[in-house]
């Protein structure tokens, strides 16, 4: 036991890798997707430090080549969450009394693996199971994630050190204490980091979870327990089940030790979630933490002073990387006739460019929807609008399914700014645009305000200053992550905190210290030096 106050390395956010040809980190990244492809994997449930095999198995494939097999995964039962359960409550007490500085250095060394030995792993794990480019394998399962470990810990630190003040003959203190119970961790298909991350910051912080990720993101889940286990997690703390949803929540949402949802999904399923928690509020031991982060319809605004190359681009990134399948990727846009010519003209042109295919082949810009469930609802969009006479097909419109989940890019320009794929999520590779008439700027903004339930992302295009002003007051309630002259997309862990209102969640601001916050319950403490030995008060004195 030592005495020290231990100060944390000071985070700094990973750099981008770049994969340009004949580079070794290319090199290395190619192999580990051949690596991958070779052999099939088993994989199987993390329960208090064992791996869980069933009968039960689910194959894996990837969801731009269907007739390859990665690998397989078990399915679980009602009693794998239970055990999960008992799990977690065991490795609780030795935990949470362990020194924070131990833990920190768990997910410290956990940062570094990812960004070292396991990088190629964890990027080929991602681009296969979930098909995203190497670009946004990058960012997303290492870039964030890392960063998402990194500065957790040194928020954890922040918030620890902040103490009461305190006078003469009294010590007043804080003890940050986690919450009583578990945490359940319940995460997306489309951000490994998202996946590592909801787990892991209740965990540094002494709390112990369970986690059930997507199907469809068991694949990469699986490395980043490796990690967890090679930087010395003790086993139980963090325990990965793979089990539909409602028998997952029968269990967990039923037990008095439940203690918190740390959450990114749809917003029907959370709030179906949140119902169900307060129904069942007197069963639990304390008020369960609720923290999700839900849907969204992200908006570009422009306005006629914007370079109309710029908001083309920004349409073009922020709507169709990783195939629109970001919370925050760009869903609709308003954009004054005065521009629209040419914003038109330079989206189509970029849309030629992009080719669509498969992870493995660099050159491809645009890979696969996850699956066909999401195939189907996407298409059927499209399909609708191409019979509808409130809407053109500006480019894409096509899709097949009968190799991969390919959905083409598809830019719909509608009359009508309440037409559905203006108001509704799709969650996929489908940009809507509105013509407006340049001298109805604030009624647009004002209309886009009242258009959907949603306020997560959103971006303004403009370089007239008052323009941007009047936007900012008029959508201050519109989007949780803001963007001027940017597009709605690419949140960075420690400058931009992500997070949205009104439907798209409780905007807790993951990678940052408000989201710790939520997974703590403090303890005030004060210490009497001088404790009185009278009961009397000097106004029971009577002149």
């Amino acid at each position: 036991m030592t005495d020290a106050i231990f100060t944390v390395p000071h985070p700094v956010n990973e750099p981008i890798w770049n994969y340009a040809p004949g580079s070794p980190e290319k090199a290395a990244l190619k192999a580990a997707l051949a690596e991958a492809k070779s052999k099939k994997k088993d994989i199987p449930m993390y329960i208090g430090g064992e791996h869980v095999f069933t009968k039960e198995k689910v194959a894996i494939h990837p969801p731009h080549e269907l007739r390859h097999t990665l690998g397989h995964h078990a399915r679980g039962k009602a009693s794998h969450v239970k055990a999960a359960i008992d799990a977690a409550l065991k490795a609780k007490p030795a935990w949470e009394a362990m020194p924070w500085q131990e833990r920190a250095a768990i997910f410290l060394r956990a940062a570094d693996l990812l960004t070292g030995p396991y990088r190629a792993k964890m990027s080929a794990a991602t681009m296969l199971c979930q098909s995203k480019n190497a670009f946004q394998a990058e960012i997303d399962c290492i870039c964030e994630l890392a960063d998402f470990w990194r500065y957790n810990v040194y928020f954890m630190q922040e918030i620890y050190k902040q103490q009461p003040l305190s006078t003469r003959n009294v010590w007043n203190r804080t003890d940050w204490r986690p919450l009583e119970g578990f945490v359940f961790a319940l995460t997306p298909f489309n951000f490994t980091a998202i996946a590592g991350n909801l787990p892991s910051a209740p965990a540094m912080l002494g709390n112990v979870a369970v986690w059930k990720p997507a199907d469809s993101q068991v694949y990469s889940a699986s490395v980043i327990m490796e990690i967890f286990e090679e930087a010395g997690l003790p086993p139980g703390v963090i325990n990965l089940i793979y089990v539909d949803g409602p028998t997952a929540g029968d269990v967990i949402f039923n037990h008095p030790d439940f203690a918190g949802i740390h959450f990114t999904g749809s917003t029907g399923v959370f709030q179906r979630i949140w119902k169900t928690i307060g129904e069942n509020i007197a069963r639990y031991k304390s008020y369960p933490r609720i923290v999700g982060e839900t849907g969204g319809k992200d908006f570009v605004m422009v306005h006629a002073s914007a370079d109309p190359k710029a908001v083309a681009v920004g349409l073009g990134r922020g709507a169709f990387e990783f195939q629109g399948q970001k919370c925050s990727a760009a869903s609709r846009a308003y954009v004054p006739k005065s521009l629209w010519k040419k914003v038109k003209e330079y989206l189509v042109a970029d849309l030629k460019s992009m080719k669509m295919g498969t992870t493995e082949d660099f050159s491809n810009f645009i890979n696969a929807v996850i699956d066909e469930k999401a195939f189907d609802k996407i298409s059927a969009y499209i399909a609708a609008a191409k019979k509808s006479d409130k809407v053109k097909v500006i480019a894409g419109g096509n899709y097949d399914k009968s190799k991969g989940y390919f959905i083409e890019p598809t830019v719909l320009e509608v009359s009508d700014p309440m037409y559905i794929t203006m108001c509704e999520e799709i969650f996929g590779p489908v940009l809507t645009i509105y013509v407006y008439e340049d001298k109805k700027y604030e009624k647009t903004l004002e209309l886009l305000d009242s258009t959907s339930p949603y306020a997560l992302t959103g971006a303004i295009f403009a370089n007239d200053r008052a323009a941007l002003a009047l936007a900012n007051e008029k959508l201050r309630h519109a989007a949780g992550n803001y963007y001027v002259n940017d597009k709605p997309t690419g949140a960075v862990v420690g400058q931009q905190p992500f997070g949205g209102g009104r439907a798209s969640g409780t905007n807790d601001k993951a990678g940052s210290m408000l989201n710790m916050y939520r997974w703590l319950s403090p303890r005030t403490i004060k210490e009497n030096f001088v404790p009185p030995v009278d009961y009397r008060y000097p106004f029971l004195g009577e002149e």
